[in-house]
């Protein structure tokens, strides 16, 4: 931090370039792990994938009801304790429904046991890691949690956004970089985000959000603008080669 100043200072010397994730293994056009494919042109069958991935995991089947999805280690950089301070209001003002995959610091791990077990049917808690598991939830999910303290880059939300999960986030490092919030009045962006560290604000976003998701057409043309993204290695392998190009010229 206390090169803040001199890198502030020299900030027209340096050029960030986000990393990229395999198209290959996360491809929901081909992915062997759905019970269903779809693409950006043919979306229809992620609600095949939401109804599974319900049912595999213990909550009520319902395809109205949005599917909220948690993928993470289960520690302090994650923002989790914005969730443990907010999530059981909203929960009980909406009716969203929220999965949790990942492994961790064992508060966060029992916290979220505890809120499984008080919402039974809305809430489950996969205390465990499962790459199958984490396709399946990343291809059912409506909306995806990602409100962290830090985030240097950050893989997960481009993965959701590849397969068409609409990403809600903390505006900071890589997420800001790479979720662009939706604007009403503009008619712009494909995600949702909120800059202060604070439960409330995560709170107010996420109610946001979902009320977006009662708009279908709304929501189809957020999902299709996420699948429209670009994050392959062959983009982020560009960007390399022209700073090469502009050093060397």
């Amino acid at each position: 931090e206390k090169l803040e100043n001199i890198l502030a200072y020299r900030a027209a010397d340096y050029q960030g370039i986000i990393n990229g994730i395999d198209y290959a293994e996360y491809n929901p056009g081909k992915d062997p792990f759905l019970p269903a494919r779809y693409t950006m042109v043919r979306p229809e069958n992620k609600a095949i994938c939401k109804a599974d991935v319900q049912e595999r995991l213990g909550l009520a089947v319902s395809k109205d009801a949005p599917l909220v999805t948690l993928i993470s280690r289960l520690v302090d950089q994650k923002g989790l304790d914005l969730i443990a301070e907010c999530m059981d209001d909203v929960l009980r003002d909406t009716n969203m429904k929220l999965a949790i995959l990942g492994t961790g610091d064992p508060y966060y791990e029992e916290m979220f046991r505890k809120l499984a077990l008080v919402y039974p049917g809305r809430v489950s808690a996969t205390i465990a890691y499962s790459n199958e598991l984490a396709h399946r939830m990343y291809a059912g999910a409506d909306l995806f949690l990602m409100p962290s303290l830090f985030e240097p880059c950050g893989l997960a939300q481009m993965i959701a956004m590849r397969y068409g999960t609409v990403p809600l986030v903390r505006e900071t490092g890589g997420l800001a970089d790479t979720v662009e919030a939706y604007n009403e009045a503009m008619g712009k962006g494909f995600g949702f985000s909120f800059a202060s560290y604070e439960a409330q604000d995560l709170a107010n976003t996420l109610r946001y959000a979902l009320s977006c998701y009662e708009d279908k057409e709304l929501w189809s043309k957020l999902m299709r603008r996420c699948m429209r993204r670009d994050f392959s290695w062959n983009q982020s392998a560009g960007q390399y080669l022209e700073l090469y190009r502009q050093m060397l010229a």
